[in-house]
């Protein structure tokens, strides 16, 4: 049926360079053997030639080895042939390895670049910039609060230690004259300005002659 119809069998696989290098890495290999082979033949033949006299018989056998070496020289010829093609195959799959790789790190960068810019579209960056104005301002506030709450009251800034010392030693004054004063007088012997002031609605002091007579009967 398949040849009335014209239909061909299965492809077969199309060659690569990797399996193209190990065809001729197996027929260098080959060549090696045979090389191998070869090079003993020669040397039997040399053994031989250095212990013969010279006559027919070793004219005959240098014949041999000559086209044993003739033989040789062609595989050798083939390998060095093969061997180039090798080292041309192997190169340009580096190159084709390294293409490879170049495409992947292009492809990553691609959907690397496609995803960055769906991330960043989400971004508003004039709401960022007044989330920042935001947050300057109320630091500004804040820093304001605390100058206003630091803020000392009914204290002068400037103190002059001179006018302490003389309303200090005027107290004394003060102090000592009111002694004196409560001596001569059988009073407080507080200062003035730190005995109670009487309130206008009463008529007399409290007096505590009567309590201090009680306690001592």
């Amino acid at each position: 049926m398949n040849r009335l119809f014209g239909s061909s069998g299965p492809k077969a696989p199309k060659a690569t360079l990797t399996s193209a290098i190990g065809n001729i890495d197996t027929r260098i290999s080959s060549i090696d053997v045979k090389l191998a082979a070869l090079n003993a033949e020669l040397t039997g033949y040399q053994t031989k030639l250095t212990k013969m006299r010279e006559g027919p018989g070793k004219t005959a056998l240098k014949q041999k080895a000559l086209k044993v070496l003739q033989r040789r020289k062609q595989y050798e010829a083939q390998r060095d042939q093969l061997q180039s093609q090798v080292w041309n195959m192997e190169q340009a799959q580096t190159m084709q390895d390294n293409l490879k790789n170049t495409m992947v790190t292009i492809d990553a960068l691609q959907s690397t670049n496609k995803a960055l810019r769906k991330e960043y579209g989400k971004v508003d960056v004039d709401r960022i910039e007044r989330l920042q104005d935001e947050m300057a301002d109320l630091l500004d506030v804040g820093n304001e609060i605390q100058e206003s709450l630091a803020r000392s009251y009914d204290i002068p800034e400037d103190v002059d230690e001179a006018e302490l010392d003389a309303e200090l030693e005027a107290l004394g004054q003060e102090v000592e004259l009111d002694r004196e004063l409560a001596g001569m007088e059988g009073g407080s012997a507080l200062p003035s300005f730190m005995q109670d002031e009487v309130p206008d609605f009463i008529d007399e002091p409290p007096s505590t002659t009567g309590k201090v007579k009680e306690v001592a009967g």
